[in-house]
């Protein structure tokens, strides 16, 4: 895996993937005080989120539920001196389908922050992760 970081001026930079998407990222600076897009740490949370959302799709997918959306909302703390690292995470699943079952769903959301999120995995080196889910029927039952 590969990425480029490439300074803009003053604190914004554009991140540059291995596979071609950029980003601009930066934290506010000077008298403007606003922010050009969210700062290096704020995409370290997001991917965390984004990692485990897709999972949890993926898990469900695979076991055939009609999981039709899914949003992790997050909130964490972090240290108070420096390098500041996250010292605790909560991840707030709200998953709707069609007949979902609540015992899959939570399934799904252990298998991923327990064993296939790396970013879950990397974060749980210095924060406590805790999670909560809901889910929302979105219909009649699917079809079996």
């Amino acid at each position: 895996m590969k990425a480029k970081i490439t300074w803009v001026e003053g604190r914004t930079f554009v991140g540059e993937s291995g596979s071609g998407h950029n980003i601009v990222l930066g934290t506010a600076f000077g008298r403007e005080g606003r922010s050009p897009g969210p700062s290096p740490m704020e995409l370290v949370l997001i991917g965390t989120g984004g990692c485990s959302a897709f999972d949890v799709v993926h898990i469900l997918e695979k076991g055939r539920e009609a999981v039709e959306d899914c949003v992790v909302e997050l909130d964490a703390d972090r240290a108070e001196t420096e390098p500041k690292l996250f010292t605790r995470i909560h991840m707030h699943f709200i998953v709707k389908g069609r007949g979902l079952s609540e015992t899959k769903v939570a399934r799904a959301i252990d298998l991923s922050i327990q064993k296939y999120c790396s970013a879950s995995a990397m974060m749980a080196k210095t924060a406590t992760i805790t999670h909560d889910f809901e889910v929302i029927e979105t219909g009649a039952p699917a079809a079996g």
